[in-house]
């Protein structure tokens, strides 16, 4: 039986899943897990951990993603992670930017699975929420599902409770990160037959997933399904996936909007273009779209914003789909 924690989550995406994204994808989606951006350990050990860490109550499950390759390091920014009050630590194997393999952490350390698995028993250690890892299905020229099942083996081994597996190769070399993101093909099979082989490990599939029949026909094959950019770009597609998943009733999108702007009303110090731009999907493919786009787009960055801003977009948008005899929803 599929373990409802696991079942659907959000991917932890750079520059894009901060405490405001994510507030707002729990107000869409109740059931999912959600995830920070990637944080490296040093900076979760040395840096300003209130504005690092700091979540809403309301986010939870919400797991905290971090960056890095040294086991006692690792162990410290999880028990950190742990005491800031996340559900859950997961480790980057997945990230392929220059600037992380610098670092020695992100995607090449799919190379250096016995690496990996001594971090993940060093977190285990060090706190009592699950331990989990996020990867590709292999780096550069390595081919066939020896490389995938080894990583598998050794982590599972180490206590891992669930790998996320993003179903495409990462180029070290060669290709930009947001190249890596389209460029290499899909191969959902190689995660379906890591799921098969290892019946007991916990597997979550990502990677171009983008409307719900694809979420459920995963769900078949896999124990739980992670969105990225569509949950970003579309962020109404969660909400739709959290009815098709739960039975939950689809919101007013002018709900969600409305509860945004108390909650921006709430949040003192913080532009609102720092909550909005989270926001932009939200009327994605209706009519007054663009209105909504425009609106967060050219306003929402003055100097005096304020979160009554998202009340007349909404508005805005409610006249123009009149003209088309639709209801905003």
């Amino acid at each position: 039986m599929i373990d409802e924690y696991y079942k659907f989550s959000i991917a932890p995406m750079m520059d894009w899943t901060d405490r405001h994204c994510r507030f707002f994808h729990r107000l869409l989606a109740p059931g999912a897990r959600l995830y920070t951006e990637m944080l490296t350990a040093q900076a979760v050990i040395h840096g300003d951990r209130a504005r690092l860490l700091g979540f809403d109550p309301a986010e939870h499950p919400v797991a905290l993603q971090l960056g890095g390759s040294d086991p006692a390091l690792m162990a410290e920014a999880a028990r950190i992670g742990a005491e800031a009050g996340y559900d859950e630590i997961n480790m980057n194997v997945g990230c392929p930017s220059d600037r992380v393999q610098e670092g020695r952490f992100g995607a090449c350390l799919f190379a250096e699975p016995d690496l990996v698995a001594a971090c993940v028993e060093a977190m285990r250690a060090a706190v009592d929420i699950p331990v989990t890892v996020k990867t590709r299905i292999a780096i550069d020229e390595m081919e066939g599902d020896a490389p995938l099942d080894r990583f598998a083996d050794a982590v599972s081994a180490a206590g891992c409770a669930e790998l996320t597996v993003h179903a495409r190769k990462a180029w070290l070399t060669g290709l930009s990160p947001k190249e890596n993101r389209t460029v290499p093909p899909l191969n959902y099979d190689r995660v379906y037959r890591l799921k098969a082989r290892r019946p007991d490990l916990t597997v979550v599939i990502n990677g171009g997933i983008a409307s719900v029949p694809q979420i459920l026909a995963h769900l078949e094959r896999v124990d739980g399904v992670m969105l990225g950019r569509a949950a970003y770009q579309t962020p109404y597609l969660l909400a739709e996936a959290q009815r098709a998943l739960w039975g939950t009733p689809l919101p007013e999108r002018s709900a969600i909007a409305a509860a945004m702007a108390d909650y921006a009303a709430r949040q003192e110090g913080v532009r609102l273009q720092s909550i909005a731009r989270h926001m932009h999907g939200l009327y994605a493919g209706l009519p007054g779209a663009r209105a909504w786009r425009r609106t967060l787009a050219e306003e929402a960055h003055k100097p005096g914003a304020a979160p009554a801003l998202l009340r007349a977009a909404v508005d805005r948008v409610a006249r123009i789909q009149s003209t088309f005899g639709s209801k905003a929803a």
